[in-house]
């Protein structure tokens, strides 16, 4: 499974990046605009993301705006629903207003309030049908 993880804060981006390289080998960015050029790239390299874990507090273009933009380009490459990446917003915010913009205007697949829990990326992992694309247990 190939995994990007857009988050601007270091210890969050740690704890990320050591669970979720067990399941895949995963890149890092530390913004939207990252995320946004970085999912380009890898269509371009012909090498998508299955799944993309991403804050939505970050500088420069905030994981909202980011999630919005990947899911239009998704639309640009005309890709069908099944090929799309599986994005799970990781945030601090934990508020309804902000599940509700990611979830059904932004499309995201999955929600996670921090703090980031092993457990609860799985149980994200198991709701969306990655456990059969890496090795989550």
């Amino acid at each position: 499974m190939r995994i990007l993880i857009a988050e601007d804060h270091d210890i969050s981006r740690d704890i990320l990046t050591i669970i979720l390289s067990e399941f895949g080998a995963c890149d890092v960015v530390v913004d939207g605009e990252e995320a946004v050029l970085a999912f380009e790239t890898a269509w371009e390299d012909t090498a998508p993301y299955d799944l993309i874990c991403m804050d939505i507090m970050m500088p420069n273009m905030n994981g909202q705006e980011a999630l919005r933009r990947i899911r239009a380009l998704e639309n640009t490459l005309l890709v069908p629903a099944s090929g799309r990446a599986k994005i799970i917003m990781v945030s601090a915010l934990g508020d309804s207003d902000s599940i509700v913009e990611a979830c059904y205007r932004g499309m995201a697949n999955g929600y996670v309030v921090k703090p980031i829990q092993k457990e609860k990326l799985v149980r994200e992992f198991r709701n969306l049908g990655l456990l059969e694309m890496g090795a989550i247990e």
